[in-house]
């Protein structure tokens, strides 16, 4: 996991004060890219790690070798547990990690470490899915405010296209399929925000006002519920051939659910076809992805389905057959 890495090329510098990506690649049985990746991770989350160019150059941490973690200043261990934060719900192992990187910071510095800890969740499943992008340029000015609790200004871009003021005390953020999110609240109830849509972003010194029982994990899955359900609005019942199923699962996840075969049917009438309900926002969304699959998909209901996919097709003759007379 990666958090082990983090916290064990953090070590592996405090332990030999410089060491080459070469060096860390080796010690974490990793390549030197993914260990060079990590050295500028952690550089960027605020910890004092900095390369050094040339020959007998390497990565140095600033301030000398170190034998434990109680050289960290205040925003570098919140920096530190920012970066490492998703880590904490992952697997017991790198839990443990965290835990242990927690309770080696000084008693004052924990409770700032605890709370970037909480701030960030990434969300390693699709949208639709059972199952990095580069930092937005707001980001940093959203993870002070969450630390400092300090209420934000967005100028926010919806859907639509329309740029709005929003007022917003921050909880977190969350990262999922690649995309940032902002969850906060408003004067309207919680609020999730695209973060690539915020246009401007203010840190007012103002006080957020933070939900003292604030699950940020809790929060983020009812807002992923919220949307599920809007994008499957409309269901529909297909029939393939068993070889194009995980295919369909992948296209999509969790909106497709595999129906016995009716009652009375035999079997092995047709065993090599398998019959499926998918969902999606509207039929017409759904209708535009499935005319992608030609007669490999046939449906079943609902008939305003086979009705657009009929629309769509004559459209793509009309729009792709030449008329020779013309010419």
């Amino acid at each position: 996991m990666r958090a082990d890495r983090l916290v064990a090329a953090l070590l592996l510098l405090q332990q030999r004060g410089r060491v080459t990506a070469a060096e860390v690649a080796d010690e974490l049985e990793v390549s030197v890219p993914t260990a060079r990746r990590d050295l500028e991770a952690l550089a960027a989350s605020g910890v004092p790690v900095y390369p050094q160019r040339g020959r007998g150059g390497g990565w140095q941490l600033v301030g000398g070798a170190r034998t434990d973690l109680s050289g960290l200043t205040a925003s570098e261990a919140e920096g530190l547990l920012w970066l490492l934060g998703p880590a904490a719900g992952g697997s017991p192992a790198t839990r443990t990690v965290v835990r242990k990187l927690l309770r080696a910071l000084p008693a004052p510095l924990r409770e700032g470490a605890e709370a970037a800890g909480r701030a960030v969740v990434v969300d390693p499943r699709r949208w639709g899915g059972e199952d990095e992008l580069a930092e937005p340029a707001a980001l940093g000015a959203w993870r002070e405010a969450v630390l400092r609790r300090r209420r934000v200004r967005l100028h926010y871009r919806d859907a639509r296209g329309r740029v709005s003021e929003r007022a917003v005390d921050p909880w977190g953020v969350v990262e999922k399929d690649g995309t940032w999110y902002l969850l906060g609240g408003t004067a309207a109830g919680r609020r999730t925000f695209r973060l690539e849509r915020v246009q401007e972003i203010e840190v007012t010194d103002e006080q957020a006002q933070v939900p003292a029982d604030l699950d940020l994990a809790r929060d983020w899955a009812a807002t992923v519920e919220e949307v599920e359900r809007r994008r499957s609005g409309v269901r529909a019942v297909l029939e393939t051939e068993q070889r194009w199923l995980g295919v369909l699962r992948t296209q999509f996840g969790r909106h497709l659910e595999v129906l016995q075969e009716q009652a009375g049917e035999p079997r092995d009438r047709h065993p090599e076809r398998v019959r499926v309900r998918v969902a999606a926002s509207s039929t017409l969304d759904l209708a535009r992805v499935l005319a992608g699959w030609g007669s490999d998909v046939v449906v079943l209901e609902p008939p305003e389905l086979r009705d657009h996919l009929l629309r769509i097709g004559r459209a793509l003759v009309a729009a792709n057959v030449h008329d020779d007379t013309k010419e």
